[in-house]
């Protein structure tokens, strides 16, 4: 017995035949193939592009290395003598609030 799959395909093929006629398919069929090849062609072009341009540019990270990356005591003695503020004999946490007590002075959010 057909199920409901079954009679909605047999129902578009035989809507399919009514509106373009039997003559009509084979070409229907043709020019999906030639679509699909079409694609499959453009396709490997461009991952053999990808795959070219890839093996020819230098593999780099995205992050800097760790070398170059600065500590966060680093960063902190950075902005604290960028903003003028004396280090010496501090701890981060005097710092810190330094920092924020100028940011806040100089109105900056």
């Amino acid at each position: 017995m057909l199920e409901g799959w079954e009679w909605i395909i047999i129902g578009v093929v035989a809507i399919v035949i009514i509106l373009w006629g039997p003559s009509k398919i084979p070409e229907f069929a043709k020019s999906l193939g030639r679509a699909k090849g079409e694609f499959a062609k453009a396709s490997k072009e461009f991952n053999d592009a990808a795959n070219a341009d890839a093996s020819t540019t230098p593999q780099t990270n995205a992050y800097p290395p760790k070398s170059a990356l600065k500590s966060k005591d680093e960063i902190l003695l950075d902005t604290a003598k960028n903003l003028g503020i004396p280090t010496d004999g501090k701890t981060r946490e005097q710092i810190s609030e330094e920092i924020s007590m100028k940011v806040k002075l100089l109105g900056v959010d």
